[in-house]
């Protein structure tokens, strides 16, 4: 009987081995080469994060690994104390705590990512070690900054005074609502494809200003805020969290190019999926995808004009406008 079921499942299971072999090999992405210089390359959400790009083409101009490169061009705004929507100078919560979210993902699949963390300047570091240290995926408040400062991060006040003046100025009212492209910035996501072709994502924020506090939205979730195969290409978004949430996003224009899209094509089926399931709040919050597969070809769309987007590649570090769902 013993061995009757041991054949039984041994027949089974290498009928399943077959039949999931047999299954990708019918159904992995087929790509073209890749377009002529088309790596390195690495895109970003809007038009003032050029100097992120430039951080980051500089690993990859030197043959450096994709991951490197998102982790040091995503670090740029992440220090800048003007930048209000992600790091140190991120508007804080409605209680006054800037809360930082953020995410990192290689090219084998492993990815690290840290929310609600208070006081450390680069939590996309600290999701890296996340990502390479220990066995989650995921640390969030205390538990997050006791890691980080367990792996010699130095806790800082991120509350600018600019940014305490803002929120000053807004307990006057307390009346929480999303601006479309408030100064054309918001969420930095990030993704290069290097020399050999890997793919690593980013995405770093401190959040919607003035958020209640605990909240938080789609930047440090794996699938939403930013998503990287390396049979495919990669994609991240920007904009009203709640609503990327909510539809996976990143990981649905991952794939519509799986499926063959562009990633112009990818990124407007994601927008439009929003729209249609979503059509009232539309009217009052913005959300941009970008998105760039394994031939090097790049897009964004968003809900609303206004969004751009960077793209280094072939040398040439340069602003594209998006287009959108809705006209002007």
């Amino acid at each position: 009987m013993n061995s009757r079921r041991s054949f039984l499942q041994n027949t089974l299971l290498g009928g399943l081995a077959a039949g999931t072999a047999d299954f990708w090999a019918r159904n992995l992405p087929v790509f073209d080469k890749p377009d002529k210089n088309a790596f390195p390359v690495v895109i970003a959400t809007w038009g003032p994060n050029l100097k992120a790009n430039a951080a980051a083409w500089e690993v990859l101009s030197k043959g450096g690994y994709a991951l490197d490169a998102v982790e040091a061009g995503v670090r740029i705004p992440e220090a800048d104390p003007l930048d209000t929507s992600v790091g140190y100078g991120g508007f804080p919560d409605r209680d006054g705590h800037v809360t930082l979210d953020a995410c990192i993902m290689n090219e084998h699949g492993m990815a690290g990512s840290v929310s609600f963390l208070e006081h450390i300047m680069h939590p996309i570091s600290v999701a890296r070690l996340v990502m390479e240290k220990t066995p989650h995926v995921m640390l969030v408040g205390d538990g997050a900054l006791q890691f980080a400062l367990s792996q010699g991060f130095k806790k800082e006040d991120l509350l600018t005074e600019v940014a305490k003046k803002a929120w000053e100025s807004w307990k006057i009212e307390s009346k929480y609502k999303p601006i479309i492209n408030v100064e054309r910035h918001d969420t930095i996501g990030m993704v290069a494809i290097d020399s050999q072709q890997r793919i690593a994502g980013a995405c770093t924020t401190s959040g919607a200003a003035f958020k209640m506090h605990g909240r938080v939205g789609d930047s440090p979730i794996i699938g939403a805020g930013m998503f990287v195969d390396n049979e495919v290409g990669g994609a991240a978004s920007t904009g009203l969290g709640e609503m990327v949430l909510r539809t996976l996003g990143s990981f649905l224009v991952v794939e519509e190019m799986r499926r063959g899209a562009h990633p112009q094509k990818a990124a407007e089926t994601a927008v439009k999926r929003i729209a249609r399931k979503y059509a009232k709040l539309c009217e009052e919050a913005q959300v941009g995808f970008i998105a760039v597969d394994k031939r090097g070809r790049f897009g964004g769309f968003a809900i609303h004009p206004g969004f751009n987007y960077v793209v280094y590649q072939g040398g040439e570090n340069k602003v594209y406008e998006s287009a959108s769902f809705l006209a002007k």
